[in-house]
């Protein structure tokens, strides 16, 4: 079960008011134990109607469990997955992505992590950014994406 969405909240003239709201809490030395880490992050945080999501790879989020070892395409499609669950629990969906930041280790992943991207992303056109990087926070980890999508205010 996904740890509680935790408000943020600061006075404002006379009364407290929202100022954003952190999705999935978790600390660095529980994901990364053979790391010695003390990091208090979360999966995503939701600010004035903006959902930002931790770079996602091809981990599950309930479990911790790598999944696609060795296959680019699988994590990309554990990531946007995850990605997809995260926006849902903010109260956003993918169709409200705004923006892809899409790392891999090898230029030759970008075909089949981009073409697993794109049967999620179809009709939603976000802008997306690319790049090619020397290694992720594990080494079977091959891709990693995060995400900016906004909350209409229909849905607020």
């Amino acid at each position: 079960m996904a740890p509680p969405i935790r408000p943020t909240t600061a006075a404002g003239k006379g009364h407290e008011v929202t100022v954003h709201r952190r999705i999935r809490p978790f600390n660095t030395r529980d994901t990364y134990p053979e790391q010695n880490l003390d990091n208090d992050l979360c999966q995503a945080v939701v600010a004035n109607g903006t959902v930002y999501v931790r770079g996602q790879i091809g981990q599950d989020l309930d479990t911790s469990e790598s999944v696609g070892i060795g296959d680019a395409a699988a994590q990309a499609e554990q990531a946007m997955a995850n990605i997809k669950m995260l926006l849902e629990e903010a109260g956003s969906r993918m169709e409200h992505l705004v923006k892809l930041t899409i790392y891999l280790i090898d230029p030759r992943y970008r075909e089949a992590v981009y073409r697993t991207v794109g049967r999620w992303t179809k009709g939603v056109h976000p802008i997306s950014t690319g790049l090619v990087v020397s290694a992720l926070a594990r080494p079977e980890w091959l891709c990693e994406i995060d995400a900016i999508a906004v909350i209409p205010e229909e849905e607020k």
